[in-house]
């Protein structure tokens, strides 16, 4: 199987392509067996194994062109995880819209042309949610959008159900929880002091919470996410039935949570490193998100939930720490 990540340079895409390509991690099916897997991205991707299997590809993935070389014939499952984060597609407009909404289009297309079906997988967000919403949003709530970077994930939705309905592709499209704790350094995503209270006082730096403790956000682990994604790849498509998008399962919880819960495992002294400075701009964006769903679609398909905010800490430590942290 050829399969192609874009986005691979990101912290979920090289997860992902890390996971695919240790066969005893793939759990989910085994349907999935990689031949060739490419690796898309603006830059090429740090701190990635060696493997004769693997092809780093960088280009502009606005470029219809660039798109023509990468998704060829001989593509059988493309996760498209390319995008503009959502405080960035906030800020600037014009490129949320090529990268989020025209480069999706212009993928879909190319899949189109080939004649061949290829299978995607599409990561959208609870961020197509927003406004006034249920108190618990159920698998048939209408998205109501209410950031740039959320309307163009509910297109995209929209647009991968219209390829799939019509056979042009073999779609799927599932809308991502905020993911807690991700590596490496912040990013422009609104979402991402959620990751950096954590992640940052762990190795005795400071990090500013631009939002109040109450706070609640849905969020999954990086590890759940990519288990998630596989196996929305490795399920049949019959099983979707008319719709390809599926709301994932994830825990609710509030900021004062996570951070009580980092004191409990972490310390006073690793809590203390946290700054709370109160951002209208994110809190705007972050509150207008939904923060409990009832996911029985998900979950009859076979997706699943993080047990604890705990449990995603300490995975954090365990897997991206080393089992230690700066106390």
């Amino acid at each position: 199987m050829h399969i192609v990540i874009t986005g691979g340079a990101g912290f979920l895409g090289r997860q992902l392509a890390k996971t695919l390509l240790d066969k005893t991690s793939l759990t989910t099916s085994d349907a999935i067996e990689v031949q060739k897997l490419t690796l898309f991205d603006v830059v090429p991707p740090q701190n990635m194994p060696p493997d004769p299997r693997v092809e780093i590809v960088t280009g502009d993935i606005r470029d219809p062109q660039v798109l023509a070389t990468l998704i060829t014939s001989d593509v059988d499952l493309i996760f498209h995880l390319a995008a503009v984060v959502s405080g960035e597609a906030e800020a600037n407009f014009e490129l949320g819209l090529q990268v989020n909404l025209a480069a999706t289009q212009n993928l879909l297309e190319q899949c189109r042309q080939l004649n061949t079906r290829p299978r995607l997988v599409f990561t959208s967000s609870v961020a197509v949610f927003g406004g006034d919403m249920p108190a618990v949003l159920q698998d048939d709530t209408t998205p109501t959008p209410q950031s740039s970077y959320g309307t163009q994930k509910a297109v995209g939705e929209l647009l991968v159900n219209d390829y799939s309905r019509r056979g042009f592709i073999d779609g799927r499209a599932v809308r991502l929880p905020t993911i807690v704790v991700r590596p490496g350094r912040p990013n422009k995503a609104t979402s991402t002091f959620a990751s950096s209270i954590i992640r940052e006082p762990l190795q005795g730096q400071p990090a500013v919470c631009p939002v109040s403790p109450e706070m609640a956000l849905w969020i999954m682990s990086p590890r759940q996410a990519v288990k998630s994604l596989i196996h929305a790849a490795a399920l049949p498509a019959e099983t979707w039935g008319s719709s390809r998008v599926a709301s994932l399962p994830g825990l609710t919880v509030s900021v004062r949570e996570m951070v009580d819960q980092l004191k409990t495992i972490a310390g006073q002294v690793v809590v203390e490193r946290i700054v709370w400075q109160p951002d209208p701009f994110i809190e705007r964006i972050v509150g207008s998100w939904p923060i409990r769903f009832a996911t029985p679609k998900a979950e009859a398909l076979g997706f699943e939930a993080d047990q604890s905010i705990d449990e995603i800490i300490r995975a954090f430590i365990e897997e991206e720490l080393g089992g230690r942290f700066v106390a």
